[in-house]
């Protein structure tokens, strides 16, 4: 069974870096552009030929990225000594039909101009100009990285599922990727599977093929590949140091997608609601001790319900680690409460 080499991985950094300049160059292009924008009139100078020019701009961009996704795809296969398998007349990638359209549908066009709204609704609210074009360049280029990437990743994706000698992806978390890729980082993914992305995503699929199912890149090795100061800013001051103290690092990123502040512990607390549903392991957790320190056997069912067994109520807040880091006062606390709120076991 082959497996993966150097060679492989060269192809995969080769890919990785077009994709990377597709981006910066479009962008780059974008931002010249927007700063030509007449600011006493945004709209009508967007209309006389810059909304047109920023168009051809991204376009150029997506087909850059989208042209390199079969050559991709297929380098891989040959490197593991497959031949790319398709079926007849449905052997070639159109990169263009990934050109000049927006990943949802929508025209450029249209998209590119939400800037210029936003632009002109904060002069509208206070913003100085100076404040308002700069968030506007910022949402553009947003979008444009979003264009472009999307592009390459939906050809590559195309790529994937004509190719039948390719039976999967995993997925290739970039170094500058935010905490909720880098738990994903090297998950294995169906051929048929979409990308799941967020805006300004960097992360892209490595095909793999039943002679090289995969490496799986622990989201760990991800994590200590950081500097502290960047395990602090993607995974928060609390949250790294929950994950450097042994705290899980699925757990520590799926707490802080949905966090309240309540009143317990005679102070207000930072709670996360992440694992407090009734199949949720922190509430699973705590009924087990709840039934460990009463004796009373809790229902699981409506059939439990029916036969006469209480329903647990989950009445202790799960704090969010960085919580826990302001609340504790050595590392023993520090340890000895992620283990009590479910981030270590």
């Amino acid at each position: 069974m082959a497996v993966a080499t150097q060679a492989h991985a060269a192809i995969v950094d080769a890919y990785g870096r077009s994709q990377q300049r597709a981006v910066i160059q479009t962008t780059v292009t974008m931002e010249r552009l927007w700063k030509r924008l007449a600011a006493a009139d945004l709209s009508g100078s967007w209309l006389q030929g810059l909304g047109a020019a920023m168009v051809r701009a991204v376009s150029a961009g997506q087909l850059v990225a989208a042209s390199t996704g079969q050559p991709y795809i297929e380098a891989m296969v040959r490197m593991d000594g497959l031949s790319n398998d398709y079926l007849e007349q449905a052997a070639r990638v159109d990169a263009r039909s990934f050109s000049g359209v927006a990943a949802d549908g929508r025209t450029l066009d249209s998209l590119l101009y939400l800037p210029v709204i936003r632009t002109k609704t904060l002069i509208g609210g206070g913003l100085t100009l100076q404040e308002a074009m700069l968030a506007g360049q910022a949402q553009l280029l947003r979008i444009a990285a979003s264009e472009v990437a999307d592009a390459g990743r939906g050809a590559a994706g195309v790529a994937m599922v004509a190719n039948r000698s390719v039976t999967g992806y995993v997925r290739q978390v970039r170094a500058g990727a935010c905490a909720r890729c880098a738990i994903l980082a090297g998950r294995w993914y169906r051929w048929n599977a979409d990308f799941q992305r967020h805006k300004r995503c960097a992360c892209y699929g490595v095909p793999a093929t039943d002679a090289r199912p995969g490496r799986h890149v622990n989201p760990m090795s991800f994590f200590n590949g950081l500097s502290r100061a960047e395990q602090d800013r993607r995974f928060t001051i609390g949250g790294a140091e929950a994950i450097r103290n042994g705290a899980d690092i699925y757990k520590v990123v799926n707490a802080g997608r949905s966090t309240v502040t309540l009143d317990a512990y005679g102070k207000k607390v930072v709670a996360t609601l992440e694992g407090t549903t009734r199949r949720g392991e922190f509430f699973q957790q705590m009924r087990r001790e709840a039934e460990q320190r009463t004796g009373q056997r809790f229902a699981r069912g409506r059939a439990d319900v029916e036969q006469g067994l209480p329903r647990f109520h989950l009445k202790t807040p799960r704090l969010t680690p960085s919580e826990i880091l302001r609340l504790s006062e050595d590392r023993d606390e520090l340890i000895g409460m992620l283990k009590r709120f479910g981030y270590l076991s």
